[in-house]
């Protein structure tokens, strides 16, 4: 298994908070090396047999533009921050790791660490290169921080790609559409 902070193992987002994708989720060494106490399963699937003695969290929800995931961003967000003031550890998790679960994490920064949206993506960005939230859940990301800090420092803008948050302009300016 890679170690935390590499691409296809569990990332660190805060010292009490981690993202993976389902492979890292459902490895029992993995959970235990990094004392893991909750997870939180953001897809379709949910696991066979949760680990005894880990609070199990599933939201069944597709990767799509059209899902409402922001029915699940303060409970979501909510849950982290009392697993953190337990002093347990949560692992958040969809099957790459990349949409639902970073989406879930970038919600909870900005509600319980009074981050904007571009400082929660950056934060978990860092901590998972690959994290690329849906056109949807960008959407819904920035309608949230608009009812957290009644502003928003993303915008949603036109590309050759389609429409795409404003940070991503740089790195798609290049790019054929498909």
């Amino acid at each position: 298994m890679p170690p935390p902070g590499t691409l296809h193992g569990l990332c660190q987002v805060t010292p009490q908070l981690y993202l993976s994708n389902v492979r890292a989720a459902s490895d029992a060494s993995v959970l235990q090396r990094f004392n893991i106490t909750c997870i939180i399963n953001v897809s379709e699937n949910k696991a066979s047999h949760p680990r005894p003695g880990v609070d199990y969290v599933h939201i069944p929800v597709a990767d799509s533009p059209l899902t409402t995931l922001c029915d699940h961003f303060h409970r979501v967000a909510n849950k982290i921050d009392l697993v953190c003031r337990s002093d347990g550890r949560t692992l958040v998790h969809c099957n790459a790791g990349v949409s639902r679960s970073a989406t879930l994490c970038i919600a909870y920064l900005m509600k319980h660490h009074n981050k904007s949206l571009l400082e929660a993506h950056g934060c978990v960005r860092s901590s998972r290169p690959i994290i690329r939230p849906n056109v949807g859940f960008w959407k819904q990301l920035i309608d949230y921080e608009k009812e957290l800090r009644g502003c928003t420092t993303v915008e949603m803008i036109s590309s050759s790609i389609g429409e795409i948050p404003d940070l991503y302009e740089e790195e798609t300016k290049n790019m054929l559409p498909f």
